[in-house]
Protein backbone atom coordinates (compact mmCIF):
# COMPACT_ATOMS: atom_id res chain seq x y z
CA UNK A 1 0.00 0.00 0.00
CA UNK A 2 1.31 3.53 -0.47
CA UNK A 3 0.14 7.07 -0.01
CA UNK A 4 -0.01 10.52 -1.62
CA UNK A 5 1.60 13.84 -0.11
CA UNK A 6 1.80 17.00 -1.34
CA UNK A 7 1.57 15.40 -5.11
CA UNK A 8 4.34 13.06 -3.87
CA UNK A 9 4.22 8.82 -3.67
CA UNK A 10 4.98 8.29 -0.71
CA UNK A 11 5.43 4.90 1.13
CA UNK A 12 3.31 4.12 4.22
CA UNK A 13 6.36 2.98 6.00
CA UNK A 14 7.36 6.68 5.50
CA UNK A 15 5.30 8.47 5.96
CA UNK A 16 6.17 9.86 9.77
CA UNK A 17 9.39 10.78 8.09
CA UNK A 18 7.39 12.48 5.10
CA UNK A 19 5.38 14.55 7.88
CA UNK A 20 8.45 14.92 10.06
CA UNK A 21 11.00 16.43 6.86
CA UNK A 22 7.98 17.87 5.05
CA UNK A 23 7.07 19.70 8.36
CA UNK A 24 8.51 22.10 10.86
CA UNK A 25 11.80 19.88 10.69
CA UNK A 26 12.50 20.49 7.57
CA UNK A 27 11.46 24.18 8.16
CA UNK A 28 14.16 24.23 11.07
CA UNK A 29 16.86 22.14 8.16
CA UNK A 30 16.50 24.59 5.88
CA UNK A 31 16.86 27.88 8.00
CA UNK A 32 20.27 26.28 9.22
CA UNK A 33 21.14 24.47 6.19
CA UNK A 34 24.63 26.02 6.09
CA UNK A 35 25.40 25.25 9.54
CA UNK A 36 24.12 21.63 8.93
CA UNK A 37 26.68 21.25 6.02
CA UNK A 38 29.42 22.93 8.41
CA UNK A 39 28.08 20.21 11.32
CA UNK A 40 30.12 17.87 8.83
CA UNK A 41 32.02 19.24 7.23
CA UNK A 42 35.19 17.28 8.45
CA UNK A 43 33.94 14.05 6.46
CA UNK A 44 32.51 16.20 3.30
CA UNK A 45 36.31 15.73 0.90
CA UNK A 46 36.56 12.29 1.97
CA UNK A 47 33.15 11.34 1.14
CA UNK A 48 33.79 12.89 -2.43
CA UNK A 49 36.80 11.27 -2.93
CA UNK A 50 35.62 7.84 -2.08
CA UNK A 51 32.82 8.94 -4.48
CA UNK A 52 35.04 9.84 -7.19
CA UNK A 53 32.55 11.50 -9.47
CA UNK A 54 33.83 11.51 -12.90
CA UNK A 55 33.56 13.75 -16.21
CA UNK A 56 29.69 12.74 -18.08
CA UNK A 57 28.56 10.70 -15.12
CA UNK A 58 24.95 10.78 -13.84
CA UNK A 59 24.72 10.93 -10.09
CA UNK A 60 22.11 10.37 -8.16
CA UNK A 61 21.90 11.78 -4.66
CA UNK A 62 19.18 10.51 -2.30
CA UNK A 63 18.13 12.86 1.01
CA UNK A 64 20.09 15.86 -0.67
CA UNK A 65 19.04 18.12 2.06
CA UNK A 66 20.48 21.62 0.94
CA UNK A 67 21.94 20.01 -2.31
CA UNK A 68 25.60 20.63 -1.58
CA UNK A 69 26.83 17.30 -2.54
CA UNK A 70 24.57 17.52 -5.23
CA UNK A 71 25.75 20.25 -6.25
CA UNK A 72 29.19 19.45 -5.88
CA UNK A 73 28.75 16.12 -7.93
CA UNK A 74 26.87 18.21 -10.76
CA UNK A 75 30.70 20.70 -10.93
CA UNK A 76 32.77 17.51 -10.61
CA UNK A 77 30.86 15.37 -13.76
CA UNK A 78 30.93 18.70 -15.94
CA UNK A 79 28.82 17.46 -19.12
CA UNK A 80 27.19 14.97 -17.01
CA UNK A 81 24.16 15.58 -14.76
CA UNK A 82 23.11 15.07 -11.12
CA UNK A 83 20.01 14.67 -9.20
CA UNK A 84 19.19 14.70 -5.73
CA UNK A 85 16.24 13.85 -4.09
CA UNK A 86 14.50 14.76 -0.74
CA UNK A 87 10.94 14.70 1.30
CA UNK A 88 11.45 18.05 2.59
CA UNK A 89 9.79 20.33 0.00
CA UNK A 90 12.13 23.26 2.27
CA UNK A 91 15.09 21.93 1.87
CA UNK A 92 14.64 21.30 -1.73
CA UNK A 93 13.72 25.34 -1.83
CA UNK A 94 17.00 25.98 -0.57
CA UNK A 95 18.69 23.26 -3.10
CA UNK A 96 17.21 24.90 -6.21
CA UNK A 97 17.77 28.10 -4.81
CA UNK A 98 21.83 27.69 -4.61
CA UNK A 99 22.03 25.92 -7.78
CA UNK A 100 20.69 28.82 -9.62
CA UNK A 101 23.10 31.05 -7.93
CA UNK A 102 26.16 29.25 -8.46
CA UNK A 103 24.72 29.04 -12.40
CA UNK A 104 24.56 24.87 -12.62
CA UNK A 105 22.34 23.84 -15.60
CA UNK A 106 23.19 20.12 -15.53
CA UNK A 107 21.45 20.18 -11.65
CA UNK A 108 17.98 19.46 -10.61
CA UNK A 109 16.23 18.23 -7.82
CA UNK A 110 13.01 16.26 -6.85
CA UNK A 111 10.61 15.81 -4.32
CA UNK A 112 10.43 11.99 -3.96
CA UNK A 113 10.73 8.95 -1.87
CA UNK A 114 13.58 6.41 -2.87
CA UNK A 115 12.14 3.57 -1.88
CA UNK A 116 9.45 3.99 -4.50
CA UNK A 117 10.09 6.48 -7.26
CA UNK A 118 9.84 4.67 -10.19
CA UNK A 119 13.54 6.45 -11.41
CA UNK A 120 14.65 5.26 -14.86
CA UNK A 121 15.94 2.17 -14.91
CA UNK A 122 19.53 1.69 -15.19
CA UNK A 123 20.12 5.26 -15.69
CA UNK A 124 22.74 6.32 -13.30
CA UNK A 125 26.70 5.77 -12.79
CA UNK A 126 26.55 6.43 -9.14
CA UNK A 127 24.12 7.04 -6.23
CA UNK A 128 25.23 8.89 -3.68
CA UNK A 129 23.52 9.48 0.51
CA UNK A 130 25.80 11.66 2.89
CA UNK A 131 23.85 10.67 5.97
CA UNK A 132 21.01 10.59 4.33
CA UNK A 133 19.81 6.91 3.92
CA UNK A 134 19.18 5.80 7.13
CA UNK A 135 15.66 6.42 7.57
CA UNK A 136 13.26 3.97 4.92
CA UNK A 137 10.86 2.08 6.59
CA UNK A 138 11.57 -1.01 4.39
CA UNK A 139 15.55 -0.47 3.72
CA UNK A 140 16.26 -3.48 1.16
CA UNK A 141 12.89 -2.53 -0.88
CA UNK A 142 14.25 0.90 -0.88
CA UNK A 143 18.47 0.05 -2.28
CA UNK A 144 16.74 -2.47 -4.59
CA UNK A 145 15.24 0.63 -6.29
CA UNK A 146 18.33 2.29 -5.95
CA UNK A 147 20.18 -0.41 -7.53
CA UNK A 148 17.32 -0.63 -10.09
CA UNK A 149 17.95 2.83 -10.70
CA UNK A 150 21.74 1.89 -12.00
CA UNK A 151 23.23 0.78 -14.73
CA UNK A 152 25.43 -2.40 -14.53
CA UNK A 153 28.75 -1.66 -12.87
CA UNK A 154 27.71 1.35 -11.52
CA UNK A 155 28.57 2.12 -7.51
CA UNK A 156 26.70 3.26 -4.69
CA UNK A 157 28.56 5.21 -1.41
CA UNK A 158 27.09 6.09 1.64
CA UNK A 159 27.89 8.15 4.69
CA UNK A 160 26.30 6.50 7.79
CA UNK A 161 26.58 7.58 11.44
CA UNK A 162 28.51 4.57 13.84
CA UNK A 163 26.55 3.25 16.50
CA UNK A 164 25.79 6.00 19.56
CA UNK A 165 28.47 4.87 21.78
CA UNK A 166 31.12 6.13 19.01
CA UNK A 167 29.49 9.34 18.43
CA UNK A 168 30.37 11.50 21.39
CA UNK A 169 28.36 14.63 19.83
CA UNK A 170 25.21 12.34 20.26
CA UNK A 171 25.69 11.66 23.88
CA UNK A 172 26.97 15.20 24.58
CA UNK A 173 23.68 16.86 23.42
CA UNK A 174 20.41 14.76 22.80
CA UNK A 175 21.65 12.57 25.21
CA UNK A 176 22.50 15.17 28.37
CA UNK A 177 18.75 16.06 27.84
CA UNK A 178 17.35 13.14 28.12
CA UNK A 179 16.60 11.95 24.27
CA UNK A 180 16.96 9.11 22.41
CA UNK A 181 18.80 6.22 21.71
CA UNK A 182 18.47 4.76 25.16
CA UNK A 183 20.68 1.74 25.89
CA UNK A 184 17.85 -0.59 24.92
CA UNK A 185 17.10 1.17 21.84
CA UNK A 186 16.87 -0.89 18.36
CA UNK A 187 19.43 0.76 16.65
CA UNK A 188 18.02 -1.19 13.17
CA UNK A 189 15.04 0.59 13.34
CA UNK A 190 14.59 3.51 10.79
CA UNK A 191 16.46 6.27 12.14
CA UNK A 192 20.02 7.88 12.19
CA UNK A 193 21.56 5.09 13.05
CA UNK A 194 19.83 1.62 11.60
CA UNK A 195 22.85 1.74 9.74
CA UNK A 196 25.28 2.02 12.32
CA UNK A 197 26.16 -1.71 12.35
CA UNK A 198 28.75 -3.56 9.56
CA UNK A 199 27.36 -6.51 9.69
CA UNK A 200 23.54 -4.94 9.21
CA UNK A 201 24.98 -3.02 6.02
CA UNK A 202 25.97 -5.91 4.26
CA UNK A 203 22.96 -7.89 4.89
CA UNK A 204 20.52 -4.80 4.03
CA UNK A 205 22.58 -4.28 0.81
CA UNK A 206 23.57 -7.39 -0.25
CA UNK A 207 20.00 -8.82 0.66
CA UNK A 208 19.00 -5.94 -2.28
CA UNK A 209 21.24 -7.08 -4.79
CA UNK A 210 24.31 -4.83 -4.03
CA UNK A 211 27.94 -6.91 -4.48
CA UNK A 212 31.56 -5.93 -3.36
CA UNK A 213 29.99 -4.56 -0.21
CA UNK A 214 32.86 -2.14 1.86
CA UNK A 215 32.53 -0.58 4.71
CA UNK A 216 35.36 1.52 6.04
CA UNK A 217 35.46 3.95 9.26
CA UNK A 218 36.52 7.58 9.93
CA UNK A 219 36.78 9.44 13.11
CA UNK A 220 36.44 13.57 12.81
CA UNK A 221 34.80 16.58 14.80
CA UNK A 222 30.88 17.24 14.42
CA UNK A 223 30.71 20.64 14.92
CA UNK A 224 27.69 23.07 16.89
CA UNK A 225 28.42 26.72 16.96
CA UNK A 226 31.25 29.09 17.24
CA UNK A 227 30.92 29.53 20.91
CA UNK A 228 28.39 28.20 23.45
CA UNK A 229 26.34 30.86 23.16
CA UNK A 230 25.81 30.30 19.33
CA UNK A 231 26.01 26.36 19.64
CA UNK A 232 23.73 26.55 22.33
CA UNK A 233 20.70 28.44 20.82
CA UNK A 234 21.34 26.61 17.47
CA UNK A 235 20.45 23.13 19.58
CA UNK A 236 17.95 24.22 21.43
CA UNK A 237 15.58 24.69 18.01
CA UNK A 238 16.75 21.58 16.73
CA UNK A 239 16.22 19.78 20.40
CA UNK A 240 12.28 21.96 20.59
CA UNK A 241 10.41 18.68 19.71
CA UNK A 242 12.37 18.00 23.08
CA UNK A 243 12.39 20.34 25.58
CA UNK A 244 8.91 21.44 24.72
CA UNK A 245 7.49 18.42 26.40
CA UNK A 246 9.19 19.15 29.60
CA UNK A 247 8.17 21.19 32.79
CA UNK A 248 9.85 24.64 33.06
CA UNK A 249 12.16 23.43 36.26
CA UNK A 250 13.28 20.56 34.21
CA UNK A 251 13.61 21.94 30.61
CA UNK A 252 15.91 24.89 32.38
CA UNK A 253 17.98 21.73 34.02
CA UNK A 254 18.41 20.36 30.82
CA UNK A 255 19.40 23.20 29.00
CA UNK A 256 21.89 23.87 31.65
CA UNK A 257 23.20 20.69 31.76
CA UNK A 258 23.66 21.15 27.49
CA UNK A 259 25.30 24.56 28.30
CA UNK A 260 27.74 22.61 30.43
CA UNK A 261 28.38 19.87 27.81
CA UNK A 262 28.99 22.45 25.21
CA UNK A 263 31.52 24.66 26.97
CA UNK A 264 33.58 21.51 27.81
CA UNK A 265 34.29 21.11 24.25
CA UNK A 266 34.45 24.91 23.07
CA UNK A 267 38.16 26.00 21.52
CA UNK A 268 39.45 28.13 19.29
CA UNK A 269 37.27 26.53 16.47
CA UNK A 270 34.23 26.18 17.97
CA UNK A 271 31.91 23.90 19.75
CA UNK A 272 33.27 20.06 18.49
CA UNK A 273 32.58 16.62 19.50
CA UNK A 274 34.31 13.55 18.74
CA UNK A 275 32.45 11.56 15.82
CA UNK A 276 32.48 8.55 13.57
CA UNK A 277 31.35 7.87 10.50
CA UNK A 278 31.01 4.65 8.09
CA UNK A 279 32.04 4.99 4.17
CA UNK A 280 30.27 2.53 2.37
CA UNK A 281 30.88 1.53 -0.89
CA UNK A 282 29.06 -1.02 -3.17
CA UNK A 283 28.59 -2.00 -6.91
CA UNK A 284 25.44 -3.37 -9.07
CA UNK A 285 27.34 -6.24 -11.24
CA UNK A 286 27.67 -6.13 -14.65
CA UNK A 287 26.41 -8.57 -16.81
CA UNK A 288 29.05 -10.68 -17.74
CA UNK A 289 29.50 -10.84 -13.93
CA UNK A 290 26.16 -12.40 -13.54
Amino acid sequence: MEAGNRDTTVHETNLPQAESWDGPGGEYWAAHADRFDRAVADYQERFEATVAVRRGERVLDVGCGGGLTTRRAARASVNGEALGVDLSSQLLDVARARAEDEGLDNVRFLRADAQVHPFEPGHHDVVVSRTGAMFFGDPVAAFANLRRATRPGGRMVLMTWQPPDRNEWIRGTLGVLGGPPGPTADLDAPGMFSLSRPERIREVLEAAGWTHVEVDGLEGQEWFGADVDDALGFLRGLFAWLLDELPDDERDAAVERLRESLAAHAGPGGVQFASAVWLVSARKETDDER
